[in-house]
C-alpha cells in the first residue's frame, strides 16, 4: 500500500487533491469531558466565574475547525460551509458530551475539522473551569460519521 503523505524522497508532503471531484462533505465527531458533579452544576447554572462556559466553548470549537490546517501539518485549508457544536450535560456520568458537525463542498473531507472542533471545545471547557476542577478528563474523541468523497459513507457502529 502506497503512503499518500510521503514523497519519493521519503519526506512528508501534502496530498494533491486537484484531480478530485468536489462533492458535498460532512463529518460528525464527538468527545466527552468528565468532571465533578459540582463543576457540571456550576456550568448548568451559569455561575462559573469566567463566564458562560458553553457559549465560549462553542465559539472556540468553530474557530478551531476553521483553523485546522494551521495546526495539523498535512491538512488542506478548507472553506467550510457550516460548523455547529452541541453539548449534552449528563449528570449520571458527570460529563458533557460535545458533538460537532462540519460541512463543506470540496475536494477533501472535513473529518479533521470536526475532530479539532470537539477537542478545542473540550479544552476551552477545561480552561474555563480549571480553577474549580483540575481533575477533568477529556476523552473518547472520535469520528461518528462522514459522507462524501470517493470513500462515501462511514458510520461508527
Amino acid at each position: 500500500m502506497e503512503l499518500t503523505h510521503i514523497n519519493e524522497q521519503g519526506r512528508a508532503k501534502m496530498v494533491d487533491v486537484s484531480g478530485k471531484q468536489g462533492t458535498v462533505r460532512e463529518a460528525i465527531a464527538r468527545g466527552n469531558i468528565y468532571m465533578k458533579k459540582e463543576t457540571l452544576e456550576k456550568i448548568k447554572e451559569g455561575t462559573v466565574k469566567k463566564g458562560d462556559v458553553l457559549s465560549v466553548a462553542q465559539v472556540a470549537g468553530i474557530m478551531a475547525a476553521k483553523k485546522t490546517s494551521d495546526i495539523i501539518p498535512m491538512c488542506h485549508p478548507i472553506m467550510l460551509s457550516g460548523c455547529d457544536i452541541s453539548f449534552t450535560l449528563n449528570f449520571e456520568e458527570n460529563k458533557i458530551e460535545i458533538t460537532s458537525t462540519v460541512k463543506c463542498t470540496g475536494q477533501t473531507g472535513v473529518e479533521m475539522e470536526a475532530l479539532t472542533a470537539v477537542t478545542a471545545a473540550g479544552l476551552t471547557i477545561y480552561d474555563m473551569c480549571k480553577a474549580i476542577d483540575k481533575e477533568m478528563v477529556i476523552s473518547e474523541i472520535m469520528l461518528l460519521k462522514k459522507t462524501g468523497g470517493k470513500t462515501g459513507l462511514f458510520e461508527r457502529k
